[in-house]
């Protein structure tokens, strides 16, 4: 019994050491596509930021500016884009998120756009209307699938099939940390902000747009959009890389742990067995004598 309980144990050992690499290479592989998520956010935020400021200047210099963007939407439906992720071992990042989801919409009349194959699985299961699953994996979205996304976005909001619009994902905060938030991107009610007065005798810059300010307005706005989603994405995936990271480090450490208890377990059942043996022979040695 003594023998066959040791075998056991031993392949037990050889069978978590097995799983510590496994986990082991995909940390490594985690952080190696982790960096390049996050050179990606930071490459896309410049060209958001310059979006927003143009939006802004428009409609702080212009008194009568008018845009469907602007004006709060009638319908009380809300839209809500849903970044996850495309698979699972990445500790808590997708039911954190969804969860986070479940306190945001209570009470409400909601649609979701999912983005990422677990946003789809989630709110399938829980029978809650999809606009459209086309874009169901995140980690193959491209900067013209974020442009075709706004502009199904730009094209509903304006129809007035939904009066809010609201981005959901998983902020990068740091390697430890990533926190789901909702953030609204219709209507842009906030950038129609009421003009400082000019000290006077400081000269104004006067931009004119063509064909006018409002037109101008409208065709950026789904760019921004664009652009938006594009950062939040890549945001996203950093966040989970981090998690899957994180997991997969905290799976290692209790992988060799395992192994310690388990080398520790072997040892003593050894040490007893060859103890009881050497026993055995002295016993029968002077039983002979």
């Amino acid at each position: 019994m003594a023998a066959a309980n040791m075998k056991a144990v031993k392949l037990r050992i050889k069978s978590v050491q097995s799983t510590m690499q496994i986990t082991k290479a995909m940390k490594l592989v985690a952080g190696s596509k982790l960096r390049k998520a996050k050179a990606r956010a930071e490459y896309s935020k410049p060209y958001l930021n310059t979006l927003v400021n143009t939006l802004t200047d428009i409609a702080e210099q212009n008194t009568d500016f008018v845009s469907p963007y602007t004006r709060e939407g009638e319908n009380e439906k809300w839209l809500y884009i849903v970044i996850a992720g495309d698979r699972g071992l990445a500790g808590g990042y997708n039911s954190n998120l969804f969860r986070f989801m479940e306190s945001e919409t209570k009470d409400r009349d909601y649609t979701v756009l999912p983005l990422g194959k677990k946003a789809v699985e989630y709110f399938r299961h829980k029978n809650v209307p999809i606009l459209t699953e086309d874009f169901a994996e995140v980690g193959k979205i491209s900067v013209s699938d974020c442009f075709e996304i706004a502009d199904l976005i730009c094209g509903e909001y304006k129809k007035g099939t939904f009066g809010h619009v609201f981005l959901c994902f998983t902020d990068f905060v740091s390697m430890l940390s990533q926190v789901p938030v909702a953030t609204s991107i219709l209507p842009l009610s906030d950038l129609k902000k009421e003009k400082t007065k000019e000290p006077e005798g400081k000269a104004r810059t006067l931009i004119l747009y063509e064909p006018d300010s409002e037109t101008v307005f409208n065709t950026i706005v789904p760019e921004y959009l664009a652009g938006l989603l594009y950062t939040s994405v890549n945001v996203s995936v950093a966040s989970e890389l981090a998690a899957r990271s994180n997991a997969m480090q905290a799976a290692t450490d209790n992988a060799q742990e395992m192994i310690d208890s388990l080398s520790l377990y072997y040892n003593r059942a050894r040490q007893a067995s060859i103890t009881q043996e050497i026993t055995e022979i002295v016993g029968g040695a002077e039983g002979t004598q």
